[in-house]
């Protein structure tokens, strides 16, 4: 196990450095000058030439991609040119954002995806499985921020139901222990700023699972359908064994195992692709930041926000891989 999980992160720095090349090459070739963004529309030419040289973007571009790569190496990604700040501070002081809204994602994602794959396995061909599969269908091909919008507009523009957005109430964070809102709130007994961070996760989680509650459930639905057909599943309800225990001690821990590789890529997919609904409903976290940053053209804000997501996609892989292997004894690691 020790030996796999050395050569994954062995191979893990191809990948990381071929990211980090594209988007260097992309912010530094096809994006605006920085230089004239932070200075503005009336600065001189001088004043514009002077500080790309304080910012030292005078330099060839490979000279700026060792300098660059250099910091990497040594765990630093660099200065936001707007803020002045450490890239890593501001990027993980916005990262538990991110977690909780993806981890709130995945959780509702799971349990209605698992749910429906379910009911439409055990009701194949029936009108609950073909209106399940039209919504898993909807799910998948539905624009996350145009689903968010029409959230916004009939829950909380319309209905009141839920605030438009934001992570928290102004005047109510928990005091800080994770940055997680919910588990700060919980931990401190503040009972109000819990029920505040609930109201405004909700839209943006449902929002944001559409995609993954879509997936889980057509995987679902398939493994069981799989599973049900074998041998042994007929011999339980041979056994007499009531259809529930059946369904769900038999086949579906026979089918977890996919279902919780799809589970764990889709948390790697969330935690890194939360930026259209983080955007839509202005929530505080990594991909509101990334977006902000790349407005602006603060190179390294965006250069270091995509590669520190990348490693994040990446570790979640191998984890899938390695629970995966638990799950299934019969998987050996290579």
């Amino acid at each position: 196990m020790l030996k796999y999980i050395i050569k994954r992160l062995i191979l893990l720095l191809p990948v990381l450095l071929g990211i980090s090349i594209m988007v260097f090459v992309v912010m530094h070739v096809f994006t605006t000058d920085p230089a004239s963004i932070i200075l503005g529309q009336h600065a001189t030419t001088e004043q514009v030439e002077e500080l790309r040289e304080e910012l030292g973007f005078d330099q060839p571009l490979y000279v700026q991609y060792w300098d660059f790569l250099k910091g990497i190496l040594h765990g630093d990604f660099g200065k936001s040119l707007i803020t002045k700040t450490a890239v890593t501070d501001e990027f993980f002081a916005r990262f538990p954002a991110t977690v909780e809204l993806a981890l709130a994602a995945i959780i509702i994602a799971s349990i209605f995806g698992i749910g429906i794959g379910i009911i439409s396995a055990v009701k194949q061909n029936s009108i609950i499985d073909y209106i399940s599969m039209i919504a898993a269908l909807l799910g998948v091909s539905m624009p996350i921020f145009w689903l968010g919008l029409m959230l916004i507009v009939v829950f909380a523009v319309n209905l009141h139901w839920f605030p438009v957005a934001g992570r928290i109430q102004l005047g109510l964070e928990p005091v800080r222990i994770t940055g997680l809102y919910i588990i700060d709130s919980i931990a401190t007994g503040d009972m109000e700023a819990l029920v505040s961070t609930l109201k405004h996760l909700v839209l943006p989680a449902i929002a944001l699972g559409s995609y993954s509650t879509a997936i889980i459930a057509r995987m679902t639905r398939s493994t069981m359908l799989e599973i049900i057909r074998n041998d042994y599943i007929r011999t339980a309800r041979a056994k007499g064994l009531f259809e529930r225990i059946v369904v769900l001690s038999h086949a579906l821990r026979n089918a977890l195992i996919p279902i919780v590789t799809v589970i764990g890529l889709q948390l790697g997919r969330l935690l890194g692709g939360a930026v259209l609904t983080e955007t839509v409903f202005g929530w505080p976290g990594v991909g509101s930041y990334t977006v902000d940053a790349i407005l602006k053209s603060d190179f390294p804000v965006v250069q270091g926000s995509v590669i520190m997501m990348a490693v994040i996609f990446v570790g979640m892989n191998l984890l899938v891989d390695i629970l995966y292997g638990y799950l299934d004894p019969r998987i050996k690691y290579m």
